[in-house]
């Protein structure tokens, strides 16, 4: 039978552009080797989830310019601690036994690493969240 740990790792895709050294800091080596794979893993998720709070805030973030959309997602990132800690339920709930145990060892840093991979993976996603079309009645 499978263990938990084993389809939690299975499922992940592989980030190659996230390196493993053996000069990196435990930090870096966690957002490598568990952050970046399950951030990525969750990207859709985070994109739906984004998109619903657009709407649950009237849609404002479509009237804004691009700047300002850059802001309101950090915004929505750093200081909505209510999104932010969602957002961190849904990776967390992602990490194994053993992940866990290292994340809450330094999880003020590690929250850092992980919402700012978010935060950049929503803005180089902007386009996604164009103002939805009006149905027009015939």
């Amino acid at each position: 039978m499978t263990t938990r740990t084993e389809h939690l790792l299975s499922m992940r895709p592989e980030v190659l552009s996230a390196k493993i050294y053996d000069s990196m800091s435990s930090d870096e080596l966690f957002q490598n080797k568990t952050l970046r794979p399950i951030i990525k893993m969750q990207h859709d998720l985070f994109m739906a989830v984004f998109k619903n709070y657009i709407n649950k805030h009237k849609n404002v973030f479509y009237e804004l310019s691009q700047t300002k959309q850059l802001s309101y997602i950090e915004n929505a990132i750093h200081k909505d601690m209510k999104f932010r800690n969602s957002i961190k339920g849904m990776i967390i709930g992602q990490f194994t036994e053993e992940e866990y145990t290292l994340y809450i060892q330094n999880s003020s840093a590690l929250n850092k690493r992980m919402m700012n991979i978010v935060k950049e993976r929503l803005i180089d996603s902007i386009q996604v969240f164009t103002k939805p079309e009006v149905l027009k009645a015939v």
